[in-house]
């Protein structure tokens, strides 16, 4: 047998950095966040709103939002729910509600 020499040692995992936690899961695409958040130089200190439309199992979730650097700010929210208010008692998951909502 010949010697093998061992890559992943006890250095190697001292200088090993993890990626952060919602890049791990899958969840956020840091490079396409940073270029959708992104503000141009000369609109210094102004907010760049985008509307965030969420589906969860039940419901349609519409938000208004821009990005600070403790967090993204949610500015309105709506939701399908309140669609009954309206005289649509059914139906609060389809694309007919998002639109709505």
């Amino acid at each position: 047998m010949a010697f093998v020499k061992v890559l992943k040692n006890n250095s190697y995992f001292k200088r090993f950095q993890v990626k952060p936690r919602r890049r791990r899961e899958g969840k956020t695409d840091y490079r396409a966040r940073r270029k959708m958040v992104r503000q141009d130089k000369n609109k210094f200190n102004n907010k760049k709103y985008r509307l965030v439309v969420r589906f969860t199992n039940r419901k349609v979730i519409c938000q208004i939002m821009y990005a600070t650097i403790r967090g993204d700010m949610v500015v309105a929210q709506a939701t399908s729910t309140e669609l009954t208010k309206y005289g649509v008692p059914v139906g609060h998951k389809n694309y007919a509600a998002a639109y709505c909502t």
